[in-house]
């Protein structure tokens, strides 16, 4: 898979969140620097997780739980 572009994001626990709507991958950088790709993320809880009022709650509570996760640096 390529790069996956990444934004800033005003969060205490995340530094950048990216969206590949053809492969539904979500790609996070934490605060720590590491970064993690999420699979198979609907669009929906991307949605969510973007408009929540704590991504780092929302990522935990919502996305952790449900999809497959993988390391890609850090």
């Amino acid at each position: 898979m390529g790069r996956i572009r990444r934004w800033p994001v005003s969060s205490s626990a995340l530094r950048s969140v990216g969206y590949d709507p053809q492969t539904w991958t979500l790609e996070v950088e934490f605060e720590s620097g590491a970064v993690y790709r999420y699979l198979d993320v609907d669009p929906l809880d991307v949605e969510a997780m973007m408009r929540a009022d704590s991504m780092g709650a929302y990522l935990n509570e919502e996305i952790k739980p449900r999809y497959e996760a993988e390391q890609v640096q850090g």
